[in-house]
């Protein structure tokens, strides 16, 4: 039978785990520039004792994609600099290699067992009103233009939660648990350099987390399927820039170009085998109201339930961008950005889930898998471990959100963060059972 967590053990984690999930909130940060978030998970790991890799070490640096330029990277770890992150582990993460892996030794023999978390921020301008809680109580994103809108604030407290419970346990715990800070899950951009790199080619049993996604507060999904494969595009658009009254014809118009392909994008037939999907994000274009657009820069994804239907939809997406420029006499440039794939949790793992669920009182354990509406690139670790014999599943812990995710009200109930924590530190004591 699994140990139980104490309970003073879980309420110092707790506490702070909410204080960490603030300054995480107050203090966000992009895909790959989590210098500070990153640097503060490393700090904390290592203090509790657990053998700390980073940067370069955990992730495949020429595997990553989507990476900002190199002024971004250098004005946001600047940014950590100046916002106290810890100085020992800071280098180690320049350039945009923003992942942690901590490991923990359990002093008895097991499996290897590891819990994913992701860490990285959204471009999106957080409510500032007294309605919106983090803006209230004073946590309320200091960077405007960017807030935790997803909620990977509070899975970096609830992994540093769990990884603060099982070291105090370590004479008790059975096998080896890694603790896996991803970066830029957002746009797919992280799991892949981390996989690559060999991160979870030892592990027998893999968990990732989320929380929210429709699923109530003080109610957990031990088994999540249905993410969708994604990829993301960037397509740019480059014309020639003439005076609109004097001489139009002389013109080559992108952003007409980039409108025509949007009104097409949407148009593009769904796949009859499962659920596509395609957005626009983003259109930025021209200089001003009496010049023809020289320039035009579109944020695309697609998505399909299977990787054979997202590509479909991408074949598609790409032929609608050609063909548009194609007709204003413009060219084209189409940079793939990032992607996700499908994976399915293994019934097995999820009982395992559920049980050690169901030992902590008044928590509601779902026992049918949670159906996604989105796309997640922890299906590539989750792929990997499968792949190499082992087993792996996406688990939720619900809680009531203020608005709904990716949303500038995003905000979870933190009354969740305790129980939360508890389910983790049960969870991964439970898969280090042989």
């Amino acid at each position: 039978m699994s140990v139980s967590p104490p309970a003073d053990l879980l309420a110092a984690a707790a506490k702070r785990a909410v204080a960490l999930r603030r300054d995480l909130h107050r203090h966000p940060e992009l895909g790959l520039t989590e210098f500070r978030t990153a640097s503060l998970v490393a700090a904390r790991l290592a203090e509790l004792g657990l053998s700390v890799r980073l940067g370069r070490e955990v992730m495949d640096s020429a595997s990553r994609v989507g990476l900002p330029d190199e002024g971004e990277l250098d004005r946001c770890y600047r940014r950590a600099e100046e916002e106290g992150a810890p100085a020992a582990f800071l280098p180690a993460l320049a350039g945009g290699h923003t992942a942690v892996v901590g490991t923990l030794a359990g002093s008895r023999p097991g499996p290897v067992v590891a819990l994913r978390v992701d860490m990285d921020a959204l471009p999106i301008n957080e409510d500032t009103t007294q309605a919106h809680l983090p803006a209230r109580e004073g946590f309320v994103s200091a960077h405007p233009g960017v807030m935790h809108a997803c909620g990977h604030d509070v899975h970096t407290a609830l992994g540093l939660g769990a990884a603060e419970v099982l070291s105090g346990l370590r004479d008790r715990l059975k096998g080896t648990v890694k603790f896996v800070f991803q970066p830029a899950e957002e746009g797919g951009r992280g799991a892949v350099p981390m996989v690559k790199a060999g991160v979870v080619d030892d592990v027998d049993r893999f968990v990732a987390i989320h929380v929210g996604t429709g699923v109530a507060s003080r109610s957990a999904c031990a088994a999540v399927n249905g993410h969708l494969a994604s990829i993301k595009l960037d397509a740019t658009f480059r014309g020639r820039a003439a005076h609109a009254g004097g001489q139009p014809d002389q013109g080559r118009n992108a952003l007409l170009a980039a409108s025509e392909a949007v009104q097409a994008l949407y148009g593009i037939s769904r796949h009859h085998a499962g659920r596509s999907r395609v957005n626009v994000g983003t259109l930025a274009a021209g200089s001003g109201r009496n010049v023809i657009a020289d320039r035009a820069f579109m944020q695309i994804e697609v998505r399909g339930e299977s990787e054979e239907i997202a590509e479909y939809m991408l074949r598609r997406a790409e032929a609608v961008l050609r063909g548009a420029a194609a007709m204003q006499e413009v060219e084209v440039e189409i940079k793939t950005v990032g992607r996700t794939t499908t994976a399915l949790s293994d019934p097995a793992l999820a009982r395992l889930i559920a049980e050690a669920g169901a030992a902590i009182p008044g928590i509601g354990i779902c026992t049918d898998a949670h159906m996604a509406g989105g796309s997640e690139d922890a299906t590539y670790f989750m792929r990997r471990v499968q792949e190499r014999g082992g087993q792996a599943a996406y688990a939720v812990i619900g809680s009531d959100l203020a608005s709904g995710h990716h949303t500038p009200r995003f905000d979870i109930d933190e009354d969740d963060i305790p129980w939360g924590i508890e389910f983790l530190a049960r969870t991964l004591l439970r898969l280090g059972e042989p």
